[in-house]
């Protein structure tokens, strides 16, 4: 995460990635925390304090990847907050 703006660009299409309320975009949240974009995210943000576009991306995205009240989405919640989000 040494390159804000690259970090920007990667929460701003992760946020866009796991947009949405239907079956697909809840895959996609699974499969992104599996890959590790709740801590990325979470690093993103954390390395670079003072990028407000970066913030702002970076709370997207982890809104998104987070969303769901069923277990998993309360992982994905449980994960973010253990990244330090």
């Amino acid at each position: 995460p040494q390159v804000a703006g690259v970090q920007h660009n990667g929460c701003l299409a992760l946020g866009n990635v796991c947009c949405g309320s239907d079956a697909a975009a809840f895959a996609r949240k699974q499969r992104a925390a599996a890959a590790g974009a709740i801590e990325a995210a979470a690093a993103a943000m954390q390395a670079h304090p003072q990028a407000a576009g970066l913030q702002e991306y970076g709370c997207g995205a982890l809104r998104n990847v987070c969303a769901g009240d069923d277990a998993a989405g309360l992982a994905r919640k449980q994960r973010a907050a253990e990244a330090g989000a």
